[in-house]
Formats: C-alpha cells, structure tokens, sequence
C-alpha cells in the first residue's frame, strides 16, 4: 500500500461535497492540500493553502498550484472534481447552459491537469478525475453533461497511455447518484427526499483514496460504483 503521508494533493471544487469529503480524507492520512473552490475554504484544515478560483481560468489554476507547490515542495496528486449540471431536453437548454458545462467540466480538469501536471514531472503522481456514470453511458436529457463527462473520461484515459512510463497514474472515479446538493441541479425536478438512498460523498471519497493507496506497481484505470438503491442500466 502507498503511504499518503506528506503527499500533497491539490483538489478542485474542494469547498463542498465530493470534494470536500476527499479533502478531509487525505488531510487526515497526512497530505498537504491545495483547495481550489469559489469561495476559497480551507475547510479549517492547517495543512492547505486555499485560494477562490474559477476552473475555467487557466491563470487562476496555475497561480493556485504554483502556491501549493512552493509551500509544499511540490506537487503529487490532483483530483479534478468541479461540476456543473443542467438537465432537459437538447433544445431546451440555454447557451449558459450548454458553456458552463462544457467549461467547468470538460475545460476545467483539463486546466487542472495542466496547471498541476509541471510540478509532477518527475514524481510519482496520481490523477484522479471525478468523472461520472453519465461518461460510460449516453442518458436521456442529459446529451451536454454526458459529453463534458465523457470527454472527462476519454482525456485521462488519454493521458494514462501518455503519463504512465513517467511514473504518472491516471484513474477516472465515475459515480452514480451521490445525496450532494450537485444531485438537485437544475432540470432534475427533484426534492431532498430523492437524496434518500443515494451515495454519500464520503463514499466517493473512499474511492478515491482507495485508488491512491495502491501500490505504486499498480493503477486503477476506471473504477464506477452505483447506490443499490439505483436501478442498473447497461
């Protein structure tokens, strides 16, 4: 198993639910946090340097990472788990719509890969993207948050036959229903009460820390799980 202790990790959309619960799991394993989020918690944890960014903006990533770096000595996992949904028919979604996803999720990890990708180089690192069950599978009114998901899945796909002699893992996480506010994204229709039964963060979280801790002879490609409570498809 590979110990985490001192690692330092830098995470994005870090200020609450997946990412977040990643972020108190590796603090509490003894990794150094780079948080990146909107509004910039440090989530109380001591060993984190926490800036607002937007994952759209290169500079904004890079700036956070160079940071990290700099405190920490460098830089050895990154987890791109900022997110958006809107949900309905193709048509009917707004060009804010359609933008904001495809920037925060697609254009987002590949800013936080490359923002954090020079401080890897010569280190053995992980990437682990938080990708999603909608980018293994195509879902009825879900055709733009599949393709960011998807083109999510396919770039760390990518990058693992790219980074793997370089000592670099690369793992797509692709949950299914998760009880996060994320869950009761616009279009969805749903209350509280559908959170009940789902995935919580932290079971996400375990996941991704699971994926981490193997031993450096080994990578997990693509790992997905579901709540038993959802129905399977496919």
């Amino acid at each position: 198993m590979t110990d985490l202790n001192g690692k330092t990790a830098v995470i994005t959309g870090a200020s609450r639910g997946i990412g977040a619960a990643v972020a108190r799991m590796l603090h509490e394993r003894g990794c150094n946090l780079g948080l990146a989020s909107r509004s910039g918690d440090d989530l109380g944890l001591e060993r984190a340097v926490a800036r607002p960014c937007d994952v759209r903006d290169l500079d904004a990533i890079v700036d956070l990472c160079d940071a990290t770096a700099e405190r920490f000595g460098g830089i050895d996992i990154v987890v791109p788990n900022a997110g958006v949904g809107a949900y309905g028919p193709f048509l009917d979604l707004s060009r804010e719509h359609l933008d904001e996803m495809l920037d925060v999720n697609l254009k987002g990890t590949v800013y936080a890969i490359r923002a954090t990708l020079p401080h890897m180089l010569g280190r053995e690192g992980d990437v682990v993207t938080l990708a999603s069950e909608a980018g293994r599978r195509g879902l009825p009114y879900e055709a733009v948050y599949c393709a960011s998901k998807f083109g999510q899945v396919g770039l760390t796909r990518a990058l693992d036959h790219e980074l793997r002699e370089q000592g670099i893992r690369c793992t797509n996480v692709c949950p299914g229903g998760v009880a996060t506010d994320f869950a009761l994204e616009e279009g969805r229709g749903r209350t509280r009460d559908a959170l009940a039964g789902m995935m919580s963060a932290e079971d996400v979280a375990e996941v991704v820390v699971f994926a981490l801790e193997r031993p450096r002879h080994l990578r997990i490609l693509e790992t997905a799980l579901r709540p038993a409570s959802e129905a399977s498809w496919g």
